[in-house]
């Protein structure tokens, strides 16, 4: 016999005519279902991410010479994607992949903090795989910030 409430697991009902419902991710953010600033699938997002850090495993194996250089790694991975999410809006990986981080609340650059902030919620690696309706995940929506297609 089927539960009628359902699991934990199974989450709120959807119903495709609810308006609370978007037909594609970044509709209920005011952003094209395709083109430039329309958010991308969790692929090319995976792809930028691994690109990121091949630079910076790159970069810390030549700093450190045949030794260890995992903890290394993580660091330069975390200022490269502080800096170079502050000053370009995308990092090395994003820029490959045509990709950019916007913010959802308004048309000016992330800045210093929100990247920062999106940056550190991202060394835990867990809040980039819960996602929202719109594909999100838990830090972008943390800080107000959508990965996007840059052209």
């Amino acid at each position: 016999m089927a539960r009628s409430t359902g699991s934990w697991l199974s989450g709120p009902p959807t119903d495709p005519d609810d308006p609370a419902t978007p037909e594609f991710p970044g509709q209920h953010l005011g952003l094209p279902q395709s083109g430039p600033a329309s958010l991308p699938g969790m692929g090319r997002r995976i792809a930028a991410l691994f690109v990121d850090w091949m630079i910076a495993l790159g970069i810390s194996l030549l700093i450190v010479r045949g030794g260890s250089a995992s903890s290394l790694t993580l660091l330069i991975w975390f200022v490269i994607g502080v800096g170079a999410v502050t000053l370009f809006g995308y990092t090395p990986g994003q820029y490959f992949l045509r990709l950019r981080v916007i913010r959802v609340d308004a048309p000016v650059g992330v800045g210093f903090v929100r990247a920062l902030a999106r940056q550190a919620l991202l060394v835990f690696v867990v809040p980039a795989l819960f996602t929202d309706a719109d594909g999100r995940g838990m830090h972008d929506r943390a800080t107000g910030t959508a990965v996007a297609r840059a052209r």
